[in-house]
């Protein structure tokens, strides 16, 4: 990393900077169109539940946001312990290729072990080779598991 920035947790005065990193996100990912209405709600409600979610952000050397990952506790009968479903890993451009999505996504990975978890699992668009080579790069395996999913509401 070239200049050191701030990783904190997000507060809700940031869900406007929020919401456009996910449209960022959004825009490569084929299964998840931008929706600013139900993106503030997500975000409010994941900001507001500090015990089974944490939201960590990445603030320039100004206070901006510039990154963001989540992590989410469920119960894992697999693990019989806690695990961390993380999801919304977004670095603006300008600050990719720093290490500093490394460093975010540890911040949320140390949150997740302080709170019991052993493992950790989340989700790779299947067209997004750069991410797949990402997470790849870090150590993460590839899982036989395949995601399905229904829309309850």
């Amino acid at each position: 990393m070239q200049t050191k920035l701030q990783i904190d947790s997000a507060v809700l005065d940031d869900v406007s900077t929020l919401i456009s990193l996910l449209n960022e996100l959004f825009s490569i990912e084929k299964d998840f169109p931008p929706n600013e209405d139900n993106q503030k709600k997500g975000l409010e409600l994941l900001i507001q539940s500090h015990q089974s979610g944490v939201l960590k952000v990445l603030r320039n050397s100004k206070g901006l946001v510039v990154g963001m990952v989540s992590a989410q506790l469920v119960i894992s009968t697999a693990q019989g312990s806690l695990s961390a479903w993380v999801e919304d890993m977004v670095i603006s451009e300008p600050y990719r290729a720093q290490g500093y999505g490394r460093a975010l996504l540890q911040s949320a990975l140390d949150w997740a072990i302080e709170k019991g978890a052993t493992r950790a699992q989340l989700l790779v668009d299947l067209d997004n080779e750069p991410a797949i080579g990402y997470y790849q790069h870090l150590g993460w395996e590839t899982s036989s598991m395949g995601m399905r999913r229904l829309m309850l509401k």
